[in-house]
């Protein structure tokens, strides 16, 4: 047994988030924890609300509430939602707790003390009209490289370059708009990062299980060149700047900068899950605790690959501590909606507690990853959508457990008979142990479109076995190959279940309760070992379960199209 330790990134405290934020980072997260305990594996699987920084600050104050409060609230919101979509964390944590308070404190003063942060007098662009200094994703500006016009002060979401506000053309506030900053004078720490390059590019050559899309944005960001970045800023809302366990002189209205705290959550989220639980963080995040037999896995979108290909391990490795980092990261690209992107303030696109009012989770989950942004960025269209659920999950899966269950029943009287030694059955064997091993070297490959695809290939060929044996028919002589047909259409509904199971839960969940098969048979199928009683052996009962899933019908397409801004236009000119 391995043991898996699985992050997402983390999601920002502001609001609920849309689909394509979920299908970019948490939900092909949750799907790869699943599959890796339904093969028996130890796997922890954490996530947190990212709640510190400008953002939330702001928002607060338009709330009339406390940067505190206003978290509290905005987590419990996220927490519930996730919980709703079935996302199996194993703890979902704050940044905002006091672990992540206390380890971002700890791991600043080692780096500093190992020569990788120091005190600096830099130039911070100051806003007289919103009386502050503004973050660098709050100011806005023209990207010098590629001219995009939206670009950060931050990042150029376009080109991908890390950039600093005073990089920018015609720099304004986000806040405000206003154009009239001013570079004043701040002090801050920075985390000497060019010191780091060749550390970094040393280890990232040792990461060649990486997707190919997160090496491509990580050597990127190494040519293009490391920067030493600033790691506070002028905020009131953040964690405090200490220097051996007192406020840091000179630092006392300033705090780390979200970025540098955000990634050291995901090790605070491993203590506050052993606080609660009693089990031991270390043994999955210190080397020297047993995590160095741990493959620590990540999932997020492209735009976050920068810092956690570099900032975040140079915060780690210039600890000099033994810190375990990551083994294999996935990146996406990004869903949009009908070519363009989501928003709220637009109306346009679904957002995931209006998604459950429409349909429950799964048929979202389903579809999601059997067209996740893997190699491209997608455009999600309610077209496509209605589509995928009808012909995959209603047509296929849905199909195929309904007409075997419902005929069993019926033929059967709810007893499963003895499967007879017919050719068909060994023939269909074979194929269904092929298409069950590309599915799972898929799940293992982190390949989620394939493994999706796999899966529905397993499905379509249970239907097409059914097809032939036509156990409906009523031939004289036929009833022993009959019965044979519907105990093996049982089985392998079970098994469908099983390898649905990451993907659809619930679901697959609620079919082998009503089959009657065991939790302590709800694993991973084994290729070699797996046979076509192995599920329900004769003498079982078992129940037909209601309808899985319902199709997508014209009118609510028409009606949801109304309600979130969908424009099939805009898909076909993208």
């Amino acid at each position: 047994m391995a043991r898996y330790l699985i992050t997402s990134a983390l999601p920002y405290i502001n609001g609920i988030k849309h689909l394509g934020n979920l299908a970019g980072s948490m939900l092909p997260a949750d799907v790869h924890a699943r599959f890796r305990r339904m093969q028996g594996h130890e796997v922890l699987f954490l996530c947190a609300t990212d709640e510190h920084g400008t953002p939330a600050e702001l928002a607060a104050r338009e709330a009339g509430m406390t940067p505190r409060a206003y978290c509290d609230e905005q987590h419990l919101l996220q927490r519930t939602v996730y919980e709703a979509f079935h996302l199996s964390f194993d703890w979902f944590g704050r940044s905002s707790n006091p672990p992540n308070h206390q380890l971002t404190q700890q791991l600043c003063q080692t780096l500093e003390d190992n020569g990788f942060v120091d005190e600096r007098t830099s130039i911070q662009i100051y806003s007289p009209v919103d009386g502050r200094f503004l973050p660098d994703r709050y100011i806005l500006g023209t990207c010098p490289y590629c001219g995009e016009h939206e670009a950060r002060g931050d990042q150029c979401d376009r080109c991908g370059r890390l950039l600093d506000p005073v990089d920018l053309i015609e720099p304004r506030s986000a806040i405000s708009g206003a154009t009239a900053l001013e570079p004043r004078e701040t002090v801050h720490l920075y985390l000497r990062q060019a010191d780091a390059a060749a550390q970094v590019e040393a280890w990232l050559d040792q990461r060649v299980h990486w997707s190919f899309q997160a090496r491509a944005i990580a050597y990127k960001g190494l040519r293009d060149g490391l920067k030493d970045r600033a790691i506070t800023r002028d905020l009131e809302w953040g964690i405090q700047v200490l220097r051996d366990g007192k406020p840091r002189t000179g630092f006392e209205n300033k705090r780390f900068y979200v970025w540098f705290d955000a990634p050291i959550e995901y090790i605070g989220a491993g203590v506050e899950w052993a606080e609660a639980t009693g089990g031991d963080w270390r043994r999955w995040w210190r080397c020297d605790a047993g995590a160095a037999d741990v493959e620590y896995v990540q999932f997020m979108g492209k735009d976050n690959v920068a810092f956690h290909a570099a900032s975040f391990p140079i915060t780690l490795l210039g600890s000099g501590e033994p810190w375990k980092l990551v083994d294999r990261l996935k990146a996406f690209h990004w869903v949009n909606w009908y070519g363009g992107k989501f928003s709220t303030s637009q109306r346009r696109g679904i957002f995931m507690d209006h998604a459950l009012e429409l349909l429950p989770a799964d048929y979202w989950r389903w579809y999601l990853m059997a067209n996740a942004p893997e190699n491209d960025d997608v455009s999600f269209t309610l077209e496509h959508f209605q589509s995928t659920v009808n012909a995959d999950l209603a047509n296929v899966f849905g199909n195929f457990v309904n007409r075997v269950t419902g005929l069993a029943v019926r033929q059967l009287s709810g007893v499963v008979p003895p499967i007879g030694p017919l050719q068909e059955e060994f023939e269909l064997l074979g194929d269904v142990r092929r298409l069950l091993a590309e599915v799972t070297a898929h799940h293992e490959a982190l390949e989620f479109r394939k493994a999706a695809a796999a899966t529905r290939a397993l499905w379509s060929l249970g239907n097409s076995y059914f097809q032939r044996m036509a156990p409906w028919e009523q031939k004289h002589g036929a009833e022993s190959r009959n019965a044979t047909a519907l105990a093996v259409g049982l089985n392998l509904a079970a098994m469908f279940a099983l390898v649905a199971m990451p993907f659809i839960p619930e679901t697959a969940a609620r079919l082998l309760s009503a089959l009657q098969v065991q939790p302590d048979k709800w694993r991973w199928p084994d290729v070699e070992g797996l046979c076509l009683d192995g599920y329900l052996g004769s003498g079982a009962e078992f129940a037909a379960p209601p309808i899985l899933f319902s199709r997508v019908d014209p009118q609510s397409l028409a009606t949801w199209s109304i309600r979130f801004g969908a424009d099939p236009q805009q898909a076909n000119d993208s």
